[in-house]
């Protein structure tokens, strides 16, 4: 029995059967455990879902709109000299009073044409590819709420696989073809995957 008779508490009797007779500590009151930060932080990794597409055009928009100032610092003055270099290989067919066919790519705007496609690509490993490996997000996925996750460990993905999505975004969207690949997404199921997520083997999340 407890002080005046009464019933001894749970916890009481738990802490006689535990201890030494014939000490009277304290006991200390039971408390529920807290949650396990670590094991909260995976559930809420483990939750993600794929993000809405209507999210992931807008933050698409705002990185090519960077990707496109960034490159048209070397664009703009590359393409008038190559415009001034075709059309002083014009007039000088005209000056020649022969039929003569003038190449738009030739050995001097092949190498501008190089030197844009080149800016274009290393700014992106910049721009696009340290910052997914990084954090799993560029400037407009942030600012859109949007993350690349690995598809099995829901984590940002490496630099080889942030590499690899960025690629097989960019080069077939140097030629056009690359809207198929982004098209894919709407037909995708369940992740809606673009085929640089496929390649890269991620997703990405709302």
């Amino acid at each position: 029995s407890g002080p005046g008779g009464g019933q001894s508490s749970w916890a009481q009797q738990v802490h006689r059967l535990a201890g030494p007779s014939g000490e009277d500590q304290p006991v200390a009151p039971w408390k529920p455990p807290r949650e396990d930060p670590f094991a909260a932080a995976a559930l809420r990794q483990a939750s993600a879902r794929p993000a809405g597409l209507g999210k992931r055009l807008a933050a698409r928009l705002l990185d090519t709109a960077v990707l496109a100032a960034v490159t048209a610092v070397a664009a703009v003055p590359l393409g008038t000299k190559a415009i001034d270099h075709v059309n002083e290989k014009i007039d000088a067919a005209k000056l020649s009073g022969e039929t003569v066919t003038v190449w738009l790519l030739d050995g001097t705007t092949s190498v501008y044409l190089g030197i844009v496609l080149a800016v274009l690509l290393l700014f992106g490993v910049v721009y696009e590819v340290l910052p997914t490996a990084k954090w799993g997000r560029t400037l407009g996925k942030k600012l859109l709420g949007l993350e690349v996750r690995d598809i099995e460990a829901h984590e940002p993905p490496e630099f080889g696989a942030a590499l690899r999505r960025w690629l097989v975004y960019s080069i077939p969207g140097l030629l056009v073809i690359g809207v198929v690949g982004v098209l894919w997404c709407l037909f995708d199921r369940p992740w809606h995957q673009c085929l640089h997520d496929k390649a890269a083997r991620t997703f990405v999340a709302g």
